[in-house]
């Protein structure tokens, strides 16, 4: 999960609406009333074998927790999380986010989550307030997590608990004004049970995969106030920064510019190798995380994003960055896509 939130949009909004008087009618009352948070509770998930083997799964292939929770190893295929480092927390400078922490989460009590409630840690995951009743930065992607399943959640609490806790004292984050007050209008309360995903439905199945994955927040391109564009999922060109220089994000349609010529066997073969045959995939796609899944959940990945809308945005990342008529990012062979009305 090593998305670049664009911070310079929610910046501009704010800047454009810090008038007292039209804020409110811009992003509601939220920035200056707080988050909508629910009420701690003191339930707690029982640790079972079966749980924490899905937990662990899901921690460190579906959704790819310790390529943000840890540090990265930028040197190596995949940039995966250095060893011992797992769950430990990192700030995110290298991506061009000096102000932001992906905390510990490991048990560690002085510098991890080894106090916070399982409560907690379920409201943050899926609701985006901190333990501390802040409004966590986007990055971590609350807003496609509110998919989780009750039981994955369970499963996934479980699993932190039993990781090996490691020490590392690191800064809070501090989001910069007006981005801070922003913010609190996206965390929403789960308020209903969310059942198991069926997996005898392999499209469906697949869409809650890519959700647990949050593969739209980097394959969906936002316009300048960082809002998915309309009609584009999954179409590529979201700009990735990192201390590789920036790259913009594949279009994973089946339109022509996308990965039509992919079929299921080299999808789960790109996401075990980095490669899609002689050429390798950018590491800014965590495939050392992804890669991770079994084939029947790659299978079913796969099977979903053959059902999306063909995009027709082509995104090359071997060629110069142009602006894109069609996106508005400036990305490779960007000057290559028309704009339709």
């Amino acid at each position: 999960m090593r998305r670049m939130f664009k911070i310079a949009g929610f910046v501009a909004l704010g800047l454009s609406t810090l008038d007292a008087a039209a804020l409110p009618f811009t992003v509601g009352t939220r920035p200056f009333i707080g988050p909508r948070s629910r009420a701690l509770t003191d339930r707690r998930f029982e640790a079972t074998p079966g749980r924490a083997e899905r937990g662990r799964y899901l921690a460190t292939s579906v959704n790819g927790c310790f390529a943000c929770h840890s540090e990265l190893d930028w040197q190596a295929n995949g940039f995966p999380a250095k060893a011992g480092t797992e769950g430990g927390g990192r700030v995110w400078d290298r991506e061009g986010l000096p102000f932001l922490t992906a905390p510990n989460i490991t048990p560690d009590r002085l510098t991890g989550a080894g106090t916070w409630t399982d409560d907690m840690l379920a409201r943050a995951i899926r609701e985006g307030i901190g333990h501390d009743g802040r409004t966590l930065f986007p990055v971590m992607p609350y807003s496609q997590y509110r998919s989780m399943s009750d039981e994955d959640l369970a499963s996934l609490i479980v699993y932190l608990r039993t990781m090996p806790a490691v020490t590392r004292e690191l800064p809070k984050s501090t989001i910069p004004f007006p981005v801070s007050r922003l913010i609190n209008a996206l965390p929403e309360p789960i308020a209903a049970p969310v059942p198991q995903p069926d997996r005898h439905d392999t499209t469906a199945y697949g869409d809650y995969l890519t959700r647990m994955g949050a593969c739209r927040d980097c394959h969906t391109p936002v316009d300048a106030r960082n809002q998915p564009i309309a009609g584009m999922e999954f179409s590529g060109g979201f700009l990735l920064t990192g201390p590789y220089g920036q790259v913009a994000a594949r279009n994973l349609t089946p339109d022509p510019s996308g990965i039509p010529y992919y079929n299921a066997d080299l999808f789960v073969e790109v996401m075990r190798t980095g490669m899609v045959k002689a050429r390798k995939v950018h590491d800014a796609m965590p495939w050392a995380s992804f890669g991770g899944q079994t084939d029947e959940d790659l299978r079913a990945i796969f099977q979903f994003l053959q059902t999306v809308r063909p995009v027709k945005h082509r995104v090359d990342n071997a060629l110069p960055a142009t602006l894109c008529p069609v996106c508005g990012a400036r990305h490779g062979a960007g000057d290559q896509n028309v704009k339709r009305h």
